[in-house]
């Protein structure tokens, strides 16, 4: 069987990058542009970077901010109005990957209008046309949603997040400037940090896995691990290598998957609007104990990138650990609580339903059983 590999078709890296945008605006002759950006970077001034420099250049733009940081179905249908006001040719997405996810739905539906009802983009599409091109300029190093082919959206109404798989959803050009990540605060700095090694480990263990996809996780793993401590004290090296990191970790899982940390992230903010990042740092840990043996000898690999020492004598058992125990350490020192104040010992068995159901649960190395799905849960729980 062939596997797929899709990356962006342009993208931007370092310190400056933002400088390329209106080039490539000019370049591609987008005349109706959509800034796709949350209302908090616009309070900041972090849009601004970009905005700023499309005013110099007389680059015509509407602004549009009404994005949740768990983009909901609502988010995306207004969003597709203000793209249809202005005839959009174009997005931009300035922000996390609330921005980017909102602007993928709405690119896919306005050159797809039979999927206007949202809900019909789950899963992986089949059919579908190019959506609007999409300009991604990130502002967490975390999501890597600027070069994957997959996006989230909540359904509010009925408690659930839903993962869209559309090879015509990727951005076409990709900014990754650090610039525009200064102004995360060390906790988002750590969450969405561990959200990307989330995605490398978990796609370095997931069952589509193989030697392409494994090249760009474990060098995510190693950057990341070497980086993300500075990263969350702004270090400039330590943004810019983050930056980096988790955008290698995306040109990875966005082509082979996730496992069952995502599938229960995605459930607890839903359930709890818990911040994506932040569920997936305190699962990871908890599912790596759960797939250890199911990870062939992989955790070796994971624990040399982590940068333990002495891997090499180790026997199997000792290196599965050290892989776990650097884990734990990193996210010890990045601040990452142990346990979800918000999740509920009634609410474990839906969770546990609605995780085995998420589109990033086939992919994981070891099957698991409601009651098995319950327990990981239950140990977020306080004591």
């Amino acid at each position: 069987m062939a596997n797929r590999f899709i990356l962006n078709e342009t993208s931007y890296h370092g310190f400056g990058a933002i400088k390329n945008i209106v080039p490539e605006i000019q370049a591609r002759g987008f005349k109706n542009i959509l800034v796709a950006s949350d209302a908090s970077l616009v309070k900041f001034g972090v849009t601004q970077k970009v905005t700023g420099l499309l005013d110099e250049a007389g680059i015509k733009y509407e602004l549009f901010t009404d994005i949740k940081p768990n983009p909901t179905i609502e988010n995306v249908l207004s969003g597709v109005e203000a793209a249809k006001k202005i005839n959009a040719d174009a997005i931009i997405a300035i922000g996390g990957g609330s921005s980017m996810d909102t602007a993928k739905a709405v690119g896919i539906i306005m050159t797809n209008p039979q999927h206007a009802d949202v809900r019909s983009l789950e899963g992986a599409v089949a059919g579908t046309k190019p959506c609007l091109p999409i300009i991604a300029v990130p502002t967490t190093a975390g999501t890597a949603a600027e070069v994957t082919i997959n996006y989230v959206i909540t359904d509010v109404q009925n408690k659930r997040k839903f993962v869209c798989v559309d090879p015509h959803d990727i951005p076409v050009v990709a900014i990754v400037d650090p610039d525009m990540m200064g102004s995360m605060p060390k906790s988002l700095t750590a969450f969405t940090g561990m959200d990307a090694l989330t995605h490398a480990i978990e796609g370095y263990i997931t069952r589509g896995a193989w030697e392409l996809s494994d090249m760009f996780h474990i060098k995510a793993i190693e950057i990341i691990a070497h980086n993300l401590r500075g990263a969350v004290n702004n270090e400039p090296k330590g943004r810019e290598e983050m930056a980096l990191g988790q955008y290698v970790a995306g040109m990875g899982f966005s082509n082979v998957g996730l496992g069952i940390d995502h599938a229960m992230a995605h459930t607890l903010s839903a359930y709890y609007n818990v911040p994506h990042g932040k569920a997936c740092a305190m699962l990871l840990p908890i599912a790596m104990e759960f797939n250890a043996e199911y990870s062939g000898t992989k955790y070796r690999d994971i624990a040399i990138a982590m940068g333990v020492e002495g891997v090499e004598k180790m026997s199997q058992e000792e290196y599965r650990l050290a892989a776990i125990n650097a884990v734990k350490k990193l996210s010890e020192d990045v601040g990452i609580p142990h346990v979800c104040e918000e999740i509920k010992a009634e609410d474990l068995d839906n969770l546990a339903s609605d995780a085995l159901k998420d589109a990033c649960y086939p992919g994981n190395p070891r099957e698991a059983t409601h009651e098995q799905v319950r327990e990981l849960f239950s140990k977020l729980l306080k004591k």
